[in-house]
């Protein structure tokens, strides 16, 4: 049953909620927007409370801006302890990778899981081997499906009344595209998603780029879950 009601005036978070066009262009995978944007979770310690807000691209890139943000607290301090989660519109760039590491080596109790909807210049060597450094600090890096989408629709936006199960259905293989990539990044393997944009139409093209390095390496279910690749048939 749907929902007549839009979220409640009487939420903490209303004011923090970004609008649903927003959330469209921001977390489309197919679109390529230069802008980041953030929405992020945090449980302090044992508390059973979701602290929830958003953030945006300013002169730093949001990642910056969310620690600089967080450590400038007068309660936030080395020994504290808290689980953040991400969902960023764009995977941390290699800089941003950095300042990350160092903030979360400085505060051994916060941990970090990042939910991305694109992967950032990821062809970029060092954005690359920035996210593997990041999973090798023991942060959990995955690519936003349809269950993260409708949980920031739900948590983070400010739908219409009787929209909450309105949220945008994004074609699936997209998601496992960029899902096929961020595990050649991790595995350290050559990229295999190709992305090009045609500027006269808008209209952005993926093509997969697959080596014999990518078949001897990557699970098999993984490259079949993206349906280009034909399950091999052994006839007796």
């Amino acid at each position: 049953m749907t929902s007549e009601k839009g979220p409640s005036t009487g939420d903490p978070t209303l004011r923090r909620r970004i609008e649903p066009w927003e959330f469209d262009i921001f977390y489309d995978p197919r679109e390529l927007r230069k802008e980041a944007c953030l929405l992020y979770e945090i449980k302090w310690g044992m508390s059973p409370k979701i602290w929830r807000s958003s953030g945006k691209n300013t002169t730093n890139h949001v990642e910056v801006n969310f620690i600089e943000k967080l450590t400038s607290e007068r309660r936030f301090h080395s020994s504290i302890s808290c689980s953040i989660t991400w969902f960023l519109s764009w995977s941390p760039c290699w800089e941003c990778s950095q300042a990350i590491r160092e903030f979360l080596s400085q505060h051994p109790g916060v941990t970090l899981v990042i939910y991305v909807a694109r992967l950032f210049w990821h062809t970029d060597q060092q954005n690359r081997q920035g996210l593997r450094d990041l999973v090798n600090s023991g942060v959990t890096i995955q690519i936003m499906r349809a269950s993260e989408y409708y949980h920031c629709w739900r948590n983070f936006v400010n739908y219409p009344p009787g929209e909450e199960a309105h949220w945008p259905r994004y074609p699936p293989l997209w998601m496992m595209l960029y899902a096929l990539e961020l595990h050649c990044i991790i595995l350290s393997l050559p990229p295999c998603l190709k992305i090009s944009r045609r500027q006269q139409n808008h209209l952005t093209f993926f093509r997969l780029h697959l080596q014999n390095c990518h078949y001897q390496t990557i699970p098999p279910h993984i490259l079949l879950a993206t349906g280009l690749i034909q399950p091999s048939v052994t006839w007796r």
